[in-house]
């Protein structure tokens, strides 16, 4: 039977909860099996695996439950073993790479924080600016809506310069939020949003970096911010060659 891995911790951790279901219908029993200092939280795998919603879910929630009570470094959705001695040997092959990571990411929780703008408070803010474009636009309310060439021109200028302004709030939402956090990540770009970040935040400062998104929605108002966490530390996990981790997202969009 082949064999689904969720995640790798410390062996004296995860308490899990006793019957756990993971991936399946019906659900595969959660199970943990222990090398050395280590522990791979497993369950055995369907034959007709795919990222159906359901699935993501329960891989989200079996890491959440195990990640309540210390590190996890969670797998990619999918990610298989032949058998169960199979993830025995690669614990045994990789225990420093693994032990290490854990030790890194003790006491420590990912947030994806997501920035667009607001289309219509950014057109107010880039008319504001920017003194010819403003001109521009009242001469053309003056004009009856102007002409098809003098609304042309408006539209491109002002697509330019929202563009610009594009760039520069991603780098202020990345300047305003990293000294609250360890560590940053930068997310796929082209994803529609302006600014896509993950950062690793100390549990105990949790309520700073909340703190600052709130505050950052505040004096950019022309911001539309998301964040979603605390999360396993996806971003995060340095991977390895027969277990990579997962992108902060495949989490994200399963909730």
């Amino acid at each position: 039977m082949t064999t689904y891995i969720y995640g790798i911790a410390g062996t004296g951790h995860p308490a899990l909860p006793e019957g756990m279901g993971g991936i399946g219908r019906p659900a595969r029993p959660v199970r943990v099996l222990r090398h050395g200092e280590l522990a791979a939280i497993v369950s055995d795998s369907p034959d007709d695996l795919r990222p159906k919603r359901r699935d993501l879910l329960a891989h989200q929630s079996v890491l959440d439950e195990a990640g309540a009570g210390g590190p996890v470094l969670p797998m990619r959705f999918g990610s298989l073993a032949q058998d169960d001695q199979a993830v025995l040997d690669v614990l045994d092959e990789l225990a420093d790479h693994y032990e290490e990571r854990l030790r890194s990411l003790e006491g420590r929780a990912e947030y994806n924080v997501k920035a667009a703008h607001d289309e219509q408070a950014v057109l107010h803010q880039v008319l504001a600016e920017n003194p010819e474009l403003r001109a521009l636009a009242e001469a053309n309310r003056k004009a009856g809506g102007g002409s098809y060439e003098q609304k042309l021109r408006l539209g491109e200028q002002l697509t330019a310069a929202v563009q610009g302004r594009e760039a520069s709030d991603g780098i202020e939402v990345r300047r305003a939020l990293e000294p609250c956090a360890e560590a940053v990540s930068a997310g796929p770009e082209g994803t529609g949003w302006l600014a896509n970040y993950s950062f690793l935040v100390r549990r105990e400062s949790a309520e700073g970096f909340v703190a600052a998104v709130a505050e950052l929605r505040k004096t950019q108002p022309h911001l539309d911010v998301r964040v979603n966490g605390p999360l396993p530390p996806y971003s995060f996990v340095d991977p390895a060659p027969a277990a990579p981790a997962a992108p902060a997202d495949d989490a994200a969009r399963a909730r």
